[in-house]
């Protein structure tokens, strides 16, 4: 097989809906392969707490300009495994998981001005390759020339009993799941009718349902597509 034509590898991009199981995958993937994990989402994420933070009303998000975004003072530090979220100089990489922050965060990854704000960000971290990327829009607009893309689905309420799980959730019960499938649905609606690069399948991408996958399964599935389409051997060791 060709050789990447990336210095440290390929570039995987994994896109899907709310809980499909992307960015656990993909730090999964990243971890078995010694590739950086870039989960575009935190920095949407950290975008849409520095602006509650800062007391920005979300109805003015839309009007948002790139020197107002600049004054959140938001970055990504690369990691050896990823990226760490930090607003003002201080890490949120674990508030950026709030309620607060999940139900505006799709109203902010909406705004066309900051998704512009963010693209050049994004790019400049998979440059060199080597690189797991998850979101929402990666293979169709940020990583367009990916060489392995991958889009996750799963039923809505399996998702939502995995976010529930994945949060801590005391209450499991079949009413909650269903109220958390429908939380979830309704952010499917947003992200896939807004104007700016919506929630879609590249033409190109392998369609993987993680319905029924364990997630070991669903992680093993995307190793091997990736160890293919790097040319890396199965059994090679790469960390």
């Amino acid at each position: 097989m060709t050789p990447p034509k990336r210095p440290d590898g390929i570039i995987i991009a994994l896109d899907g809906p709310a809980g499909s199981g992307k960015s656990s995958t993909a730090r999964a993937v990243a971890a078995r392969l010694g590739y950086r994990h870039l989960d575009s989402g935190g920095f949407y994420r950290a975008i849409t707490y520095a602006a509650l933070r800062a007391g920005i009303d979300p109805d003015s998000w839309g009007s948002l300009t790139h020197a107002q975004l600049d004054t959140l003072d938001v970055h990504g530090h690369a990691t050896e495994t990823g990226y760490r979220m930090t607003v003002g100089g201080r890490d949120v990489s674990a508030e950026i998981r709030a309620p607060e922050v999940n139900a505006h965060v799709s109203q902010m990854a909406a705004v066309a001005g900051v998704r512009e704000w963010l693209m050049d960000a994004l790019r400049e971290a998979g440059a060199r390759g080597g690189l797991v990327a998850d979101g929402r829009d990666i293979g169709t607009v940020v990583f367009p020339d990916a060489e392995l893309k991958a889009y996750l689905i799963c039923d809505p309420e399996e998702r939502a009993l995995r976010r529930l799980r994945e949060q801590g959730a005391d209450d499991l019960s079949t009413e909650h799941v269903r109220a958390e499938a429908a939380r979830l649905q309704g952010r499917d609606q947003i992200d896939s009718s807004r104007e700016a690069a919506p929630l879609r399948q590249a033409d190109d991408a392998v369609v993987i349902d993680t319905t029924q996958l364990t997630f070991d399964e669903q992680v093993a599935r995307i190793e091997g597509l990736a160890r293919e389409r790097a040319g890396i051997d199965r059994n090679a060791d790469v960390s």
